[in-house]
């Protein structure tokens, strides 16, 4: 059991040191031992956190990350340390290298995405920057800035080629919500073929196999990769016939509210008035899609199976994705905040704290215990606050803030990856990066209303 931190300024300085045993230096590990690579959305939130004690750090942080785009724009989930040893499945099975032409070649990378946090902090980086640092800093911000938009612009071709206003994703470990129920029935519908013998990295690392994914599970998220490499990585043969096709209500909302963030930060830097357009453009056509997957009876936004033709009726955190898009209409705004502070919610009956879990309590697929399933998330519950925030819901982002922040400042929490709902019991992997990053950024932002 831990010590009780009596403090905002005890839990910054814990925060600090978590971060600090993971910096490798340019990057920083998610995670002690589960987690010994750099993972693309961990480190968009780790440099929001560390923007707010040191901006030349949270820079690198995503210029590291950057350094290993492909030639296509696309961003890497994973980008793999040399240094890491044993971890699977490690670089020879995603064999990104070998498959694609557009994989970096000096470097070794998964194949596969992630929900695109990184302009909103390097927005937050900026703006930051913009009190006192700017000089110093632009240069650096200049530079990430095309990155970004050729990853934006890989996202809006490649993963939208019909202009739905929703991202494609073709495996659930490019959501970031691994496991979660939205993707149960159409993981049901994938025939796994033969695959070489592996042992599991991540059970290695917890004392509860039902907090990760079942083998099952497991053996279907390798078989899609298996299928990924067969067509070598390229989104036109993907396709043409991957069976896991999701459009994804949450990494659309991300990638809507993100554009927006790339845009402003592309006037500060006075960049062609077109490419902003561009920037602007595509935050309209998602944060439409998202609005457009709103299901009136749920009230919830709903991803949409391509494969199947119809959609995911699952109850989810992720169905409150609206509240990212920016310019939500008011009613709709409204209905959204409702949701989140309901007992659906926030407002369920018997949580620990009153935060966002990841699946709504006693809904199917609904596991108190099991990573996506149920447990809340820090830096999920961190993205709807600052959603909040960016529509003025002052009251409704202080609550949040206030009961993650009490979550973590329990004893027992030690920066956990992830809580149980009702007991706060610390589930998956401790010292977790990015669960340090928000408690620094929500401690940053004071107690405003």
């Amino acid at each position: 059991m831990g010590r009780p931190l009596g403090s905002a300024d005890d839990l910054q300085r814990a925060a600090l040191a978590v971060l600090a045993a993971n910096d490798l230096g340019g990057w920083t590990k998610p995670a002690p031992r589960l987690y010994p690579h750099q993972w693309s959305w961990d480190s968009a939130f780790i440099a929001i956190g560390l923007a707010n004690v040191d901006l030349d750090r949270a820079l690198r942080e995503l210029e590291t990350l950057f350094d290993a785009q492909w030639a296509d724009g696309r961003v890497p989930h994973i980008v793999f340390n040399p240094q890491a040893g044993d971890y699977f499945p490690g670089p020879d099975w995603w064999a990104s290298t070998r498959t694609s032409a557009a994989a970096p070649r000096d470097m070794a990378t998964s194949g596969l995405i992630q929900p695109p946090v990184h302009a909103i902090a390097l927005q937050r980086i900026q703006r930051l920057a913009g009190h006192g640092r700017a000089d110093a800093i632009e240069a650096r911000v200049k530079a990430l800035y095309p990155r970004m938009v050729a990853w934006h612009r890989y996202l809006a071709s490649a993963r939208d080629p019909v202009g739905s206003g929703l991202l494609l994703i073709y495996h659930p470990w490019e959501s970031g919500t691994d496991n979660s129920p939205r993707w149960d029935s159409a993981l049901s519908r994938v025939t796994v073929g033969e695959l070489p013998a592996y042992q599991r990295h991540d059970l290695k690392h917890v004392e509860d196999p039902s907090e990760r994914p079942t083998h099952s599970e497991y053996d279907r998220y390798l078989w899609l990769v298996e299928l990924l490499k067969q067509a070598g990585y390229d989104d036109p043969a993907i396709q043409r016939s991957h069976p896991f096709q999701i459009r994804d209500v949450l990494m659309s909302a991300i990638f809507a509210a993100a554009s927006r963030a790339l845009a402003e930060v592309g006037e500060w830097l006075e960049r062609d008035a077109a490419e902003i357009q561009e920037l602007t453009g595509f935050a309209r056509r998602f944060g439409a899609g998202v609005q457009r997957a709103v299901d009136a009876e749920l009230r919830l936004a709903l991803d949409w199976d391509d494969r199947a033709g119809q959609a995911v009726r699952v109850e989810t955190c992720a169905g409150l994705a609206p509240l990212l898009v920016p310019d939500l209409p008011s009613d709709l705004l409204a209905t959204m905040v409702e949701r989140l502070r309901g007992d659906g919610f926030a407002g369920a009956a018997g949580l620990a704290q009153r935060i966002v879990p990841s699946t709504v309590p006693g809904s199917p697929g609904f596991h108190a215990r099991s990573y996506w399933r149920g447990p809340a998330w820090p830096m999920a519950n961190w993205l709807f606050w600052w959603a909040l925030r960016q529509h003025g819901q002052r009251s409704a982002a202080a609550d949040l803030r206030t009961e993650n922040l009490s979550l973590l400042e329990r004893p027992t929490s030690r920066f956990a990856e992830y809580f149980e709902p009702y007991t706060a019991e610390p589930l998956g992997s401790l010292e977790q990066s990015w669960t340090a990053a928000v408690a620094l950024d929500w401690l940053a932002a004071g107690d405003e209303v």
